[in-house]
């Protein structure tokens, strides 16, 4: 990897050899090979960080603190490198993916802090001879599966609390981008994070990773990013060995534009939501509903904003839209596309055919609500939009899924944003705004969209456990 100023970052890990070989989706060239683990390294993995976690959650929270306050700092040391190897691996533009180094950063710096804040409680007693209390103790060793899209904030996001909890962390990264994955975890390690507390692995296949995880009973806690289809089959076998979960699981997300909303503001919401990582992400707006009043007029400038977007090379600082991660997602993407116009839904914006693995912004209007492009999660950039009249029609249409992690809606009515924003099935509501997400408030979604929270006070919560004691055959 020339181009890393720090050559550090992957020195470790690039092997010539046989191994899990990684490509740009720009162009699909080689960009380096890092070595795999079979299963029966993975399970010693576990080993070594259930006695390293023993060691870790001993350290007084401020120690942990400084560990990780340094990483925090290295991070953003290093933070053009880190965004030009998430661009090279997942294809999002340099601004996107440096915003990412930041705001997978903030997790880090977020939680050191949080961590000294892991307060128990005194209970009131109702006898004089005892003494009710309760303290927070870290899970145990933790273990998490992070997908392609965040390569390096859905790591920080779920490791940063754990170590900050006191737990260890295992991890495996998307085989599509590993790259960013060990890259930030050398940071950690330098900044003086034992290696028998972070790890990072790649296994021989998915399927042997993902049964350590879940059924090692040295495994106290499991974080899984990724489809609800595959979340399901996790967390079964988390039953096994009855895990802590948090299953940060798919998306339908509404985008909802009132009659009484500002136009602009929402057009610009929309662009920032649903076209962030050309689309890729289980918070981009999935389905658009718009009502009567204003369907024409959202539409047109909308459609204008659109026509502006560039696709490109993510490393092109004027690139707007990179490249799709895959050949199989290109073809399911356009898949969607043809059914949806061969249903009599029809594009309203530039229809552009582009080569290699991009696809074009598509705006489609007369969409029917039972398509499979309204109904499933497209992780795409393309963008349906339906007409509704009435405000509970629109309601029942927009919780009308098993899905329930994000939705947004455009309204200057405050009684229609209270009630709108109470009737919405979903763990996360953004009122006039396109992106939602920080590392200061809780991050999940409610139904099949998953459980447990991540980021905020609550994120540090799942990776510790509330312990009773009682103290008695006391005087006073």
């Amino acid at each position: 990897m020339e181009q890393l100023k720090n050559q550090t970052l992957l020195a470790s890990v690039l092997i010539d050899g046989k191994g899990q070989q990684v490509f740009n989706p720009f162009d699909n060239s080689l960009l380096g090979t890092v070595a795999m683990s079979c299963q029966a390294k993975i399970e010693q993995d576990v080993l070594d960080l259930e006695i390293g976690q023993k060691a870790w959650q001993k350290k007084p929270a401020a120690e942990r603190c400084r560990f990780l306050k340094k990483w925090h700092q290295l991070i953003l040391e290093n933070e053009d490198d880190l965004a030009m190897l998430i661009t090279l691996e997942c294809g999002k533009p340099l601004k996107e993916a440096l915003g990412e180094v930041r705001y997978g950063a903030s997790f880090i710096e977020w939680f050191a802090e949080e961590g000294r804040r892991a307060y128990g409680s005194t209970i009131p007693s109702a006898t004089n001879d005892r003494t009710l209390l309760t303290v927070k103790q870290a899970v145990g060793v933790a273990a998490a599966i992070t997908p392609w899209n965040f390569p390096l904030a859905m790591i920080t996001r779920k490791g940063a609390p754990a170590l900050a909890a006191g737990c260890s962390f295992i991890c495996k990264p998307s085989e599509l981008t590993p790259l960013t994955a060990f890259a930030v975890t050398e940071l950690a390690y330098q900044a003086g994070i034992p290696k028998d507390v972070l790890r990072m692995v790649v296994g021989e296949s998915a399927h042997d990773v993902g049964e350590v995880f879940t059924y090692h009973s040295s495994v106290r806690k499991f974080s899984f990013t990724g489809s609800t289809l595959v979340g399901r089959k996790l967390q079964m076998q988390c039953a096994s060995t009855i895990k802590r979960t948090s299953m940060e699981l798919g998306g339908n997300a509404p985008f909802i534009v009132f009659d009484d909303a500002d136009i602009d503001h929402a057009v610009k919401g929309a662009i920032a939501s649903k076209f962030r990582n050309a689309g890729q992400t289980c918070v981009c707006a999935n389905r658009f509903y718009v009502q009567d009043a204003v369907y024409d007029e959202f539409i047109d400038k909308l459609v204008a904003e659109v026509d502006k977007l560039k696709v490109g090379n993510g490393l092109d600082e004027s690139t707007d839209i990179g490249p799709v991660i895959t050949k199989e997602a290109k073809k399911r993407l356009l898949d969607l596309i043809e059914e949806a116009k061969g249903r009599g839904a029809k594009q309203v914006n530039k229809d552009v055919q582009l080569e290699g693995q991009f696809v074009a912004p598509t705006v489609l209007v007369d969409v029917e609500h039972d398509r499979p492009i309204v109904q499933g999660e497209i992780f795409g950039p393309i963008l349906p939009i339906i007409r509704f009249e009435h405000e509970d029609e629109m309601i029942a249409m927009a919780n009308d899924t098993i899905y329930g992690l994000a939705a947004y809606f455009y309204s200057q009515d405050m009684n229609r944003i209270w009630r709108v924003a109470h009737n919405l099935e979903y763990g996360m509501v953004g009122v006039n705004e396109g992106v939602i997400s920080t590392e200061v408030a809780p991050f999940g979604g409610v139904k099949q969209s998953g459980n447990g929270k991540e980021g905020a006070k609550e994120g540090l919560e799942e990776y510790l456990e509330t312990k009773y004691v009682c103290i008695g055959g006391l005087e006073r």
